[in-house]
């Protein structure tokens, strides 16, 4: 792998990972609808991913050995329902098309928590702890919904002749920075009485009080642009912890849900084996650190 085209390197992670991607000496390719916003990728192809058209000239002009695709609509609260939804469902099926067109080996998707229906609902369901890949989905949002028909088509390409070998779908809890980090959580009271007086404690609830860093994050991606499995893969992203300062046996009481073995300290409800084990992955960063 000697060229990764990147699609919203413009953005906050598609950006780290241009960055992380650099540093390790690869050629980058950012394909973004906007004008450029970041000096590190070698080319810059301004594409609009809603046209298959643009996105196979682009990716023909890059000549890329695998793709990360990062170039979706990060949440639901700026933008109509049916814009979100179409992003985060229709880009993926031309990317993967495109790739399959041009026999390009592997792709990474950038998919979400809010696939299994948590983060941006009113409610989450959740039926076991710690929650993993095989975890019922159960989105009702536009944004989640959109999130579980990218992984439905990613599947269905890791299905087909001729597709793309190895297919990531890397589910992403919140993801935070080092100011973000630094400031919201390490020199902030994350004790639950405290984040219920500042009115988060639902919030992090309803995403499993999971969060990962954007480094951790970024660092993910190149392990899945570096895998070597056949098909279609789901992987879930987090830090080692969670984003409060309670025990992580009294924050699964929160859900009624069945506990799997047991937590200690403040161990993620987040199951990354998966992720660990096929991609050689582990996160670094942790706010309590």
């Amino acid at each position: 792998m000697d060229t990764v085209a990147v699609t919203g390197g413009n953005g906050e992670i598609g950006s780290a990972v241009l960055a992380e991607l650099a540093e390790r000496g690869y050629r980058t390719v950012n394909l973004s609808r906007r004008e450029r916003r970041e000096r590190i990728a070698d080319q810059y192809l301004q594409t609009d991913l809603l046209d298959p058209g643009e996105v196979y000239g682009s990716l023909a002009k890059a000549n890329p050995d695998a793709v990360a695709h990062f170039g979706t609509i990060p949440r639901p609260d700026r933008t109509p329902g049916h814009v979100t939804f179409r992003s985060n469902a229709e880009t993926p099926y031309h990317v993967l098309e495109a790739a399959e067109a041009l026999e390009i080996e592997t792709v990474v998707l950038a998919s979400s928590l809010s696939a299994m229906g948590a983060g941006f609902e009113d409610s989450v369901g959740v039926e076991y702890l710690p929650v993993d890949e095989d975890h019922p989905l159960t989105p009702s949002n536009p944004y989640g919904l959109g999130k579980q028909v990218s992984e439905v088509v990613a599947e269905g390409f890791g299905r087909r002749e001729g597709a793309p070998t190895t297919i990531s779908s890397l589910r992403f809890p919140l993801v935070v920075g080092d100011d973000e980090l630094r400031t919201v959580f390490a020199e902030a009271d994350r004790s639950p009485e405290a984040v219920r007086e500042a009115g988060f404690f639902e919030k992090a609830r309803k995403t499993l009080f999971a969060y990962l860093h954007l480094d951790d994050a970024a660092r993910l991606a190149i392990r899945a642009l570096d895998a070597d499995f056949s098909g279609h893969e789901v992987f879930f992203g987090s830090a080692p912890d969670t984003t409060i300062d309670a025990p992580s046996d009294e924050l699964a009481d929160c859900y009624d849900a069945e506990v799997r073995g047991s937590f200690v300290g403040h161990e993620r409800l987040l199951d990354a084996t998966k992720a660990e084990e096929t991609l050689g992955w582990s996160p670094d960063r942790s706010w309590r650190e």
